[in-house]
């Protein structure tokens, strides 16, 4: 007789209990296969509301973690060591960023933050595998303000898994310069601590600016590195003495940058004058940058947004995202990681144009925009 297509063999109830949790990092070994079958067996009661009652980090839905500790790098900067729960892939690249998602006052808020820790970090102080980020609290910036002085070690937040084209790729290069300003030295860190633990110190120059002695994040481990390596020269640039790093300088400093692969991430003008030098030298391929912002003027101009449903109006300036111009107003749009990843946010753009705060790209009439990272660019509808 012929078998029934549906029928349950042993096989086939072995490979549905072992398929990988949805949303969560298929290399997560059997632990992982262990989360999926008892996801799949509890349905549709999902296991996840019984298990955060042992451990919050234990979760087939979504990435998390506990804040383990926080240290200080300079009076407004720290460092956040994070011990991740399942399913997140610790085989990240040097330079990545992840997301962070923080409760704060009833409302989850997210952001993204450079990794500093080299991948597969395990260190003895914290027991498992952890990661670290460092963040550096901004006069307008709410939440990292918040992560600076207000997270306490226990503290559990969500996790987006690494991410990022801003890495070192290995082995490294035989010569490489590196041009930081500020919290852009964060990419950097994990660059360099993974060529130490690696042993792949190469002949490394590494420029740092930072207004005064005080303000240089990772100070004393610079120094160490210095020390320890004969390839690597930490070059710190106090711009409240000097004023600011000029390209120009390199030709007698360094004169071999153009034999280097050169990373760089840092403001804004920064990274325009980098880039004008590099092109200028015919090196553009050898030149990798990393933004941590938009600039503003450079994007979008703002506008009257109105959403379609309600009639609602609101005008908002450039910087503003269409989600948030939306709740300003009152509006009830679907949110979920409010940094671009999931995708809960999409919907119709009905009239008028909207840009990708990330990269710049224009949406027109009928297309999609994702609305946690878009802005008006002119007035615009928005069908909700």
């Amino acid at each position: 007789m012929g078998r029934k297509p549906n029928a349950m063999t042993v096989r086939g109830v072995k490979d549905w209990l072992e398929a990988p949790a949805a949303g969560i990092a298929e290399r997560g070994g059997k632990l992982n296969l262990l989360r999926g079958a008892v996801a799949r067996v509890t349905t549709p009661l999902l296991p996840d509301d019984y298990l955060h009652l042992a451990n919050p980090l234990w979760s087939a839905r979504e990435l998390r973690g506990r804040v383990v500790d926080v240290r200080k790098e300079t009076a407004d900067s720290a460092t956040l060591v994070i011990k991740p729960g399942w399913g997140f892939d610790f085989r990240y690249e040097p330079g990545q960023y992840i997301g962070i998602g923080i409760l704060v006052e009833g409302r989850w808020h997210w952001r993204s933050y450079s990794l500093t820790s080299p991948p597969d970090w395990n260190d003895p102080r914290y027991g498992k595998k952890v990661i670290a980020i460092a963040v550096k609290a901004m006069p307008e910036g709410f939440l990292s303000s918040h992560l600076v002085n207000g997270v306490s070690p226990g503290t559990v937040v969500r996790l987006a898994a690494p991410q990022g084209a801003f890495v070192l790729p290995s082995p490294p290069p035989p010569k490489v310069l590196f041009l930081t300003a500020g919290s852009g030295i964060t990419p950097v860190m994990s660059m360099l601590r993974a060529m130490d633990r690696r042993d792949a110190v190469t002949d490394v120059v590494h420029i740092h600016s930072a207004r005064t002695a005080e303000d240089v994040m990772f100070a004393a481990e610079l120094d160490d590195l210095h020390a320890r390596h004969p390839g690597f020269v930490s070059h710190v640039h106090l711009t409240g003495e000097k004023g600011k790093f000029a390209t120009d300088a390199l030709d007698e400093l360094y004169p071999d940058w153009r034999e280097r692969q050169t990373w760089a991430c840092g403001p804004l003008g920064m990274l325009d004058e980098i880039e004008k030098h590099w092109h200028a030298a015919g090196l553009e391929s050898a030149l990798h940058v990393e933004r941590f912002e938009v600039e503003r003027s450079a994007t979008t101009e703002g506008g009257t947004v109105t959403f379609g449903k309600s009639g609602r109006t609101v005008t908002v300036d450039g910087a503003t995202t269409l989600l948030e111009a939306g709740e300003s107003t009152g509006v009830q749009l679907p949110f979920g990681c409010r940094m671009g990843i999931c995708q809960t946010c999409v919907v119709t753009l009905s009239s008028g144009h909207a840009r990708d705060l990330r990269n710049g790209i224009e949406r027109f009439e009928g297309e999609k925009v994702q609305t946690c990272i878009s802005a008006a660019a002119g007035d615009c509808t928005l069908e909700v």
